[in-house]
Parts: structure tokens; C-alpha cells; sequence
């Protein structure tokens, strides 16, 4: 494959935004999509400014002493401030799922799950001289003008980014549709910087990228790689799978490698291509019983029976962790590679009058079996580390021993005998090592 992915490094899509939920590459699970609560009761909190069940004399001498002595008196903005109020109020929960968005948070947020942003359509990482492009997104604005894979980006309009962070350094080049920025770029074999002028606009972010493998002896596996679990995520799984279908391959891989999560609801659709309908997928459980529920697979067509392959590492969350519990917990699937997130949580988002937002734990999930992952992961039937050289070297040691795992598994038509045969290969492999 061209493009290896990279477990444990951070990538930045050139668009509109840059925020530290993208940096912790991990999204929240929402029960369903396009479930953001309205959520203003400031009528009925004025009414009771008096609660019993709060002191807030402590925060009004606070508050005060910020306005009467504070040195830098122009520096206290009252919308600042209000923020960092309720952030804390959240933080103070412990629970690192749940947290405030201001406003501007909140609208990149939306535009994430959604997976149209603005900008120049690339992936980039930070390097000592500038940022490096990592990967330019097909059809982009970036492939358009010329920009490649591995062009260092000297200066954004002019301004230099090798003493910039990552972060400052995409705030120069990210912008709105139909806007300009030109790009000075260092290019292996050219010897003069070349300057390039790139027109910004909406890109489209594909939540699933897919190929079909051919072997040497034309055996076709499928493999098909889901980034996130947005709004349209079910809809291109679903394409791409046909495609898999139509082409009869022997079996598929699917991964979920650096995939944190997302809408609960995609990953019950992307299910219930793999399970008959009616059979349990998930199960939410809420502060109060009367709330649970039991997702079942909402099948109305023919089941994908092939072998089935799941790649998953330390940054597969949330949906992720659910596709690959029920596909393992039915049997359907080998998991190869190394131990998931851990997050076995379902956020819900409420949206405050001002714009901004608050996200709160509301349940746990569980898998078929009834078992919750959260803080515990999901270890792989068969672990595959993918190291710092492989890194160095573009070569992706878990998706080729994914391949081999999948033949093996339609040779032997077994998933147990094909677990069992790789786990006495590895330990043979360990005492050799001794």
C-alpha cells in the first residue's frame, strides 16, 4: 500500500482547524448522530440562585478579588472567564470524556464528525525545518497546484514556520474556501525553493479508504481501513464492502488502527453487514436501569460470510473497540495487532444557547457478551508490535502479518486452529531469541 499507517504520530489535516481532541485522537461516542441536546435552563437557574446544594460565596470573593486587584486589569474578559468556570466545574468530575467546548471549539468539532472541513486537503508533520507533507488528499487543492508527498513547507504568505509548532504553523497555511496562500517549498532534487500558489477550499475527509489485495497465486482478500465513524462512514463502508462482494473476495481485513471512535449508531450499521438481524450488537447501561438499551443488528439483506480479519493498536477507541468486541464475540473475526484504548463509555452532547457545549459520560457500554472494556482495552488473539523501525522504513509490519493471518485462516477454515498455529509460532520465535 502506499500510504502506511502510522500508529502513536500525530497528523494534522490542513483545514480549518486544529484542536486537542483531534491531538488525543480520540472522539467521544455518541449514542446517535445528530444527537446534540438544546440545553438551556437559565430560567429555571435564576430562579433558584439560592440552591442549598451549592456555596457560592467562595466564587463571588474570588471573582471580586480578580477585579479590584488583579495587575493586568484589561487582561479579565468576562466571556474568558465564564469559560474557564464551567471547564473546571466539568474537570472536577475526574472523568477525562467528559468536557466544555467554548464556541469556536464546538463549530470545529461539528465540522470533525462531519468530514467537511476547509483548507488545502493535506496531512502534514512537524520537522526541523518546517512541516513536512505527509500525504496529499486526491482531488485536493494541494494535488491541484502541484504540492507532493514529502514537499517541506518553508513559509506560508511569506512567513517562516521553522521556528513555529505544528500547531502555529497550520494556523498559516489553513484558511476559508476560495482564499490563497502561497507555499515555499524545499523539494528533494530541486535545487532552488519553489513557491506555489494553492486556492484553499471544502474538502471532503474520507472516513473509509479501501483496495483489493491480489496474492501470487490471484487470491483476492479485501481490505478496507475505517478512519472515524461519522456522518457518512456507514454509507461508504457499505459501498465499499459491495465492492468486495462484487469482486468475490476470499476474505476481508478491516482497519481500525488509529480509528478513535465516533457516532455509536455508525458502528451498529457497519455491524450489521457482518451479523443476522436481530442478534445483539451492543448494550448501553445508564445511571438509571429504566434507560438501557440493546442495539441489535439491523440486517435486511445478505450477511458478508467471508473470513474476516480486524486490525486494532492503542489508539482503536470507543466504536472501534465495539466493532471488533461483537465480531469477536461471534466468532466472525481474528483481531491482530496490539491492545485497544480502552473506552468503553457513551457521551452525550448538550448544546448551551450560547453555541458553546458540554459533553457528559451518560452510560457504559457492553459487548454481546457483557463485557465493558473501559480502562481495560482489548488485547488482540494475535499481537504484532509495530516499531520504531518499521516506522523509519514505511513498512507495515501488522497489515502484512494481517494478510498472512487471513490466508491461513480460509486455508484452514478455523479460527481457532488459525490462532493456535501463530501463537506456538510465536513462541518458538521468543526461545530462539533466548
Amino acid at each position: 500500500m502506499d500510504n502506511v499507517k502510522k500508529p502513536n504520530t500525530f497528523i494534522h489535516f490542513l483545514i480549518v482547524f486544529l484542536t486537542s481532541f483531534i491531538l488525543g485522537g480520540f472522539f467521544p461516542l455518541f449514542q446517535a448522530k445528530n444527537n446534540v441536546n438544546n440545553y438551556d435552563k437559565s430560567s429555571e437557574i435564576l430562579e433558584n440562585k439560592n440552591r442549598d446544594d451549592l456555596n457560592l460565596q467562595k466564587f463571588w470573593t474570588v471573582y471580586d478579588l480578580l477585579k479590584e486587584k488583579y495587575y493586568s486589569k484589561g487582561s479579565i474578559k468576562k466571556d474568558d472567564l465564564m469559560d474557564g468556570i464551567i471547564s473546571g466545574m466539568v474537570k472536577s468530575l475526574g472523568d477525562k470524556h467528559s468536557s466544555y467546548m467554548g464556541i469556536e471549539e464546538t463549530k470545529k468539532f461539528n465540522e470533525v464528525l462531519s468530514g467537511d472541513f476547509e483548507g488545502i486537503g493535506a496531512v502534514v508533520e512537524k520537522v526541523e525545518t518546517g512541516i513536512e507533507i505527509d500525504m496529499v488528499l486526491k482531488g485536493s487543492p494541494a494535488i491541484k497546484a502541484g504540492v507532493r508527498k514529502g514537499d517541506i513547507i518553508l513559509k506560508a504568505n511569506g512567513i517562516e514556520l521553522r521556528e513555529l509548532s505544528l500547531t502555529e504553523g497550520v494556523d498559516k497555511i489553513k484558511g476559508p474556501a476560495g482564499s490563497q496562500v502561497v507555499l515555499s517549498i524545499l523539494r528533494i532534487g530541486e535545487k532552488d525553493v519553489l513557491d506555489i500558489n494553492v486556492t484553499r477550499d471544502k474538502i471532503n475527509i474520507p472516513t473509509v479508504d479501501s483496495e483489493i489485495i491480489i496474492d501470487g497465486k490471484n487470491k483476492k482478500i479485501g481490505y478496507i481501513a475505517l478512519n472515524m465513524y461519522g456522518d457518512n462512514t456507514s454509507k461508504d463502508f457499505n459501498l465499499e464492502l459491495k465492492k468486495m462482494k462484487e469482486a468475490d473476495v476470499a476474505g476481508l481485513i478491516i482497519d481500525l488502527r488509529d480509528n478513535g471512535g465516533g457516532y455509536l449508531q455508525a458502528a451498529v450499521e457497519v455491524l450489521s453487514n457482518f451479523i443476522k438481524n436481530g442478534e445483539v450488537l451492543v448494550k448501553t447501561k445508564y445511571r438509571e436501569v429504566f434507560n438501557n438499551i440493546v442495539y441489535k443488528s439491523l440486517n435486511d439483506g445478505d450477511i458478508f460470510d467471508k473470513k474476516i480479519v480486524i486490525l486494532i493498536n492503542g489508539n482503536s477507541a470507543s466504536a472501534s473497540e465495539i466493532t471488533a468486541g461483537a465480531l469477536r464475540d461471534y466468532g466472525k473475526a481474528i483481531l491482530v495487532g496490539e491492545k485497544s484504548y480502552g473506552k468503553g463509555s457513551v457521551q452525550e452532547p448538550f448544546l448551551l444557547s450560547d453555541g458553546s457545549l458540554v459533553k457528559l459520560t451518560i452510560a457504559k457500554w457492553f459487548t454481546p457478551k457483557n463485557v465493558n472494556i473501559d480502562e481495560e482495552g482489548i488485547n488482540p488473539d494475535i499481537k504484532v508490535e509495530f516499531t520504531k523501525e518499521d516506522y523509519e522504513n514505511l513498512y507495515d509490519r501488522q497489515l502484512e502479518e494481517a494478510k498472512k493471518v487471513l490466508y491461513d485462516f480460509i486455508k484452514l477454515d478455523s479460527l481457532q486452529l488459525t490462532i493456535d498455529k501463530y501463537s506456538k509460532k510465536q513462541e518458538l520465535e521468543k526461545k530462539e531469541e533466548k
